[in-house]
């Protein structure tokens, strides 16, 4: 939903740079996870949804959940989403959070997919060679999926390296297609 990531990004930059400022980008990222979950949950999103709910008893609802997980700033922005409808939202900001710490930190997700589960040290291996690629730390995620027959694929934001079986079948009856 492009309007809602449009609407949370002010949130998230305005969250990005006071936890830029403190030097607490890990503690907010940590922060931002747990309330993303929290109203991620089918029961608080029912209670997030309820217009029959006074805004108070959601956020009360909210910040009980999240306890000590927020600190003061956390519970603060919290209530600031609550005050102007937006509780739905953290996700989103939480998500966008994410993506200006990564790119503060020069920070790229790569997902690996491979048709047998791959050991740590080719992870290692693979990550290594990413990072020389791109030049930037890499992140990555490592998926099992035996429909792509053998090999690897990996993709890092739009670029796709396709070497698995399944893709080079592809190209060949494309190729043969003409």
């Amino acid at each position: 939903m492009a309007e809602a990531i449009t609407i949370a990004r002010p949130y998230a930059v305005a969250v990005f740079r006071l936890a830029k400022e403190k030097n607490a980008l890990a503690k907010w990222s940590e922060m931002l996870s747990f309330a993303a979950a929290v109203a991620q949950d089918a029961q608080m999103r029912a209670l997030i949804e309820d217009p029959k709910l006074a805004s108070a008893d959601v956020e009360r609802m909210f910040l009980s959940v999240c306890d000590d997980r927020l600190d003061e700033t956390g519970q603060n922005l919290i209530k600031l989403l609550v005050e102007y409808g937006r509780l739905a939202l953290v996700p989103e900001v939480a998500e966008a959070f994410e993506e200006l710490k990564a790119l503060d930190e020069g920070t790229l997700d790569a997902e690996i997919t491979s048709a047998v589960k791959i050991g740590d040290a080719e992870v290692k291996a693979l990550v290594g060679q990413l990072q020389i690629k791109f030049g930037k730390k890499v992140d990555a995620t490592v998926k099992v999926d035996p429909e792509i027959i053998g090999g690897i694929k990996i993709v890092v934001g739009d670029t796709v390296i396709d070497a698995s079986v399944r893709g080079r079948l592809q190209e060949l009856a494309y190729t043969l297609k003409g």
